[in-house]
């Protein structure tokens, strides 16, 4: 979560220079990793570190989970002596533990303006996880027990290349730290620590290259690559 960021930069910038229709390979990942500070989104992010809890001898299940839609978000969910966490380094949020789904009670996480919810499971066993901003309802996803493979997810990651899919028409990354954070979504850039928030606002897109390049460590010409293709800048948590 500290070294490898939520970021679409790397989804705009493979578009372009690859004409990539799918999460990158793995060579490709690390390599965007190493060399550029790339990470990826929900889908690259969450169902490489599932491979890496795999391979590393894990009892993990790569699961789908609802927002809007059906199964347009990827998490792990995660078996250890008797227990099962919820596992999600793709929501641009400060999951810097497990989640634990065995719960009597609702299970808050709170950086700056946000404020993040996960409830006991339902009949169903799923787990719903719900984002409040300034305490408003934001966002949220329901995560569902039932093992998947990637393939399934072929169809929602070949959407997301849309030209009118979110991450193609706004720019959001984040990068945490033990006690902090930084987010830049769009123009603007919020640095977080305990309970407060310290906002700025760009003024123009000429200025997301260097703001990235010093929060994120980007190449400002890649940034800047990326940003090019953007058509707008809508809200990335719609």
């Amino acid at each position: 979560m500290m070294r490898v960021p939520f970021e679409n930069v790397s989804k705009i910038y493979y578009r372009k220079l690859m004409g990539l229709r799918n999460i990158p390979d793995l060579i490709t990942y690390l390599n965007g990793v190493e060399r550029y500070h790339f990470g990826g989104t929900c889908y690259s992010n969450n169902y490489y570190f599932y491979l890496l809890l795999a391979n590393l001898g894990y009892s993990v299940k790569l699961c789908g989970a609802d927002m809007t839609n059906p199964d347009v978000h990827l998490v792990s969910m995660v078996s250890i002596e008797g227990r099962e966490f919820l596992v999600d380094v793709g929501y641009a949020a400060p999951f810097l533990a497990p989640l634990p789904r065995d719960l009597a009670e609702e299970y808050f996480i709170t950086l700056g303006r946000d404020r993040y919810l996960l409830k006991p499971q339902d009949a169903s066993a799923c787990s719903c996880l719900e984002l409040y901003r300034d305490g408003v309802k934001k966002h949220g996803y329901l995560a569902k027990p039932q093992p998947r493979h990637i393939e399934d997810f072929d169809q929602v990651i070949a959407d997301s290349f849309r030209d009118s899919a979110t991450f193609l028409n706004a720019l959001l990354l984040t990068r945490f730290f033990p006690d902090r954070s930084v987010v830049l979504h769009n123009l603007t850039l919020i640095e977080s620590q305990a309970s407060e928030a310290r906002i700025h606002v760009l003024n123009s897109r000429n200025e997301i290259g260097q703001a990235v390049e010093d929060h994120f460590g980007i190449p400002k010409v890649i940034v800047m690559d990326a940003v090019n293709e953007l058509r707008q800048l809508e809200d990335a948590w719609v």
